[in-house]
């Protein structure tokens, strides 16, 4: 097999640790914004064992990994879903499995009712998680994909994943984690006011698990959008005219600009305002140095429609 190895750090005590992860040779294309990410790239483990689970023993750890000196190599197995991650302190080894249907690559998604993935069945996605020196014969459990992908060669480029899973029995006691590598954030939140007009007192949360995001635009505008779970969200921001965006500057904004007035408008679940106040600012921005297109940004907006009190507030993150 080839091999993917990395020298990792526990949090909690510093002790250096091994990272491998391996996929079988496929292809899915590399999201190209993620190849010009706005921030280090995350490669981390963390779990959290209920008492009485077989893997975890009732504990919890968490474990992180500098990008420097860690490579990815394709193994020899034919296995199109199957995604491997090991992770080794010296003392204690973890292995995490992620597997779609037999035959089928994973893409980002909800995957429930998994099985042990050396052993699935059917069309049933495959979860395997062992530490501690323990396994599971069964495997009950469910995990969800936020982001994964693979250059032309069928190496993994990046994981977003999180995982629940029951030894032996589906009312067994949790063992739950994450496992990222090479994640990039990318999601959209808000909350809303009772009392809003767009948002109408409701929260949402979207990442890559449900929805697709997409970003045209460059220092001088943004449009943004973020589609899932039966809704479409727009941003639109742009600096008060004649001015290009400065990172970190809170703008006062309106729906259109003007002159020492930055624009702002978010329209979602099928709504959106006549005329609004509000704010936003700009915590990341990268652009393409070739094109000025934006690759990468972050952003958090307060908006008032019809000028009312009532606010609705958002985050987003575009692989930054």
């Amino acid at each position: 097999m080839r091999r993917l190895i990395g020298l990792w750090r526990r949090v909690a005590t510093g002790v250096g640790l091994t990272l491998l992860l391996a996929a079988a040779v496929a292809t899915v294309p590399t999201p190209a914004a993620a190849a010009s990410a706005g921030t280090a790239p995350v490669t981390s483990f963390s779990y959290t064992s209920s008492p009485g689970d077989f893997i975890g023993q009732g504990r919890s750890g968490t474990f992180t990994a500098p990008q420097d000196g860690i490579s990815a190599l394709n193994p020899v197995e034919v296995d199109p879903g199957l995604i491997r991650v090991f992770v080794s302190d010296g003392d204690t080894d973890w292995m995490i499995e992620f597997a779609g249907a037999q035959g089928e690559l994973l893409t980002p998604g909800v995957y429930r009712d998994a099985e042990r993935a050396a052993f699935r069945t059917g069309r049933s996605p495959g979860l395997a998680v062992t530490g501690n020196g323990h396994g599971c014969n069964e495997v009950y459990g469910d995990f969800t994909v936020h982001q994964v992908a693979h250059d032309a060669d069928g190496q993994v480029t990046l994981l977003d994943a999180t995982f629940t899973q029951h030894c032996e029995t589906a009312d067994a006691p949790p063992l739950k984690g994450r496992v990222k590598y090479r994640a990039q954030p990318l999601s959209y939140g808000y909350t809303s006011d009772p009392g809003d007009h767009v948002g109408n007192g409701t929260t949402g949360s979207y990442t890559g698990a449900t929805s697709t995001f997409g970003v045209r635009g460059t220092d001088r505008t943004i449009e943004y959008t973020a589609s899932g779970k039966r809704a479409t969200w727009s941003v639109r921001l742009e600096p008060p005219e004649g001015e290009k965006f400065v990172v970190g500057k809170v703008y006062r904004a309106e729906r259109f600009r003007g002159q020492g007035i930055a624009a702002l408008d978010v329209d979602g679940l099928k709504r959106g305002c006549n005329t609004l106040t509000g704010e936003f600012r700009l915590t990341r921005l990268v652009t393409d140095r070739a094109t000025g297109e934006v690759t990468a940004f972050a952003a958090t907006f307060v908006q008032h429609c019809e000028d009312a009190e009532p606010a609705l507030r958002g985050t987003v993150h575009y692989f930054a």
